[in-house]
């Protein structure tokens, strides 16, 4: 049964040079660029996510990173398979790491819109990676071609998420990712989507009052950043505050390669990203992209790598992203 669209989901007029016929042909084993033309007869898919994603960025602009969260969080697990957005009691999104995880209720809202227009054919894992690829182009970010002709995965559990943490070493980051088939300079591109990024004054209190057990901030920390942060994150503070991961209030919402310059700068806000450039393995790639002017270009190849990652179980498209098919 079609689902009804919602008027105040996305604006009407928007809607109506959407709704037309829909065909199905057969799936892809592969990923490509365009994959979804002419397989809902004339209507365009990457349009109506581009259509939705920009009326909800237009109220909530963190959306964007928020967007770029749930991609990383979910590619990193079982590869991208829009497994995080399964509901269960031991589901993935009830992993510790994926507590704060946001944008669920966007995906839904496409994935609603695309079935009411050519059910059965469009997989949550692919809304996801475009969602997202729109999010960071209408933040400034560039547009990057993203291929689609995933499938959704079947299986979707806590014990399986082992994202790398903050505090993590820059080795140990680099060879989370390297196993996930990305190198050194693919992880400090896609550690660059923290220009957009938020975290919370609990995961920087160390840094700002208690380093390593020293009784000091973080040496690696600009002094005059850590009297502003403790000014948010007060040790008698019962809030836990937000923090912009990029200081710069003129671009905190804007993916730009203003991140590298500010961690150059050791006003990096988490542990991590500071690290990435002082440490040998990982300070002439951050020195040379906070003066590229190529950043959003190669940010976008990055990105297309991550949604690349799959783990080759077997797949559906299901008909509501929350929720594996009843047969």
């Amino acid at each position: 049964m079609k689902k009804k669209i919602s008027a105040n989901s996305v604006p009407a007029v928007a809607l109506a040079l959407f709704l037309a016929l829909s065909a199905f042909t057969g799936r892809s084993s592969a990923l490509q660029v365009g994959f979804y033309n002419r397989k809902c007869g004339f209507v365009d898919v990457e349009a109506i996510v581009r259509t939705v994603v920009s009326f909800r960025l237009a109220k909530d602009p963190t959306l964007v990173a928020a967007l770029l969260r749930l991609q990383f969080h979910d590619c990193f697990v079982n590869g991208c398979d829009a497994s995080i957005l399964l509901d269960g009691p031991s589901s993935e999104k009830t992993a510790g790491a994926n507590g704060s995880v946001r944008g669920y209720e966007l995906i839904d809202t496409i994935k609603s819109i695309l079935e009411s227009i050519c059910p059965g054919v469009i997989s949550c894992a692919d809304i996801i990676v475009m969602a997202t690829r729109d999010a960071v182009e209408l933040a400034k970010g560039g547009r990057y071609a993203v291929q689609t002709g995933r499938l959704d995965g079947k299986t979707s559990l806590a014990s399986n998420v082992n994202l790398p943490s903050p505090s993590v070493s820059v080795s140990q980051v680099l060879s989370a990712f390297a196993k996930k088939g990305l190198t050194a300079t693919d992880t400090v591109l896609l550690l660059g989507g923290h220009t957009v990024g938020i975290t919370h004054c609990s995961f920087i209190m160390d840094r700002l009052y208690n380093f390593r057990g020293t009784g000091k901030p973080d040496p690696t920390m600009n002094p005059a950043l850590v009297n502003t942060l403790r000014l948010r994150c007060s040790r008698t503070s019962s809030v836990d505050n937000a923090v912009n991961l990029d200081q710069n209030a003129t671009s905190a919402l804007i993916v730009d390669s203003l991140f590298y310059k500010q961690v150059v700068a050791r006003r990096g806000i988490l542990q991590i990203d500071q690290q990435l450039a002082l440490d040998p393995l990982t300070k002439s790639t951050v020195a040379a992209l906070a003066n590229a002017t190529n950043f959003v270009t190669r940010f976008g190849s990055a990105m297309v790598k991550l949604g690349a990652i799959h783990s080759g179980l077997p797949g559906e498209i299901r008909r509501n992203c929350r929720v594996i098919n009843k047969r």
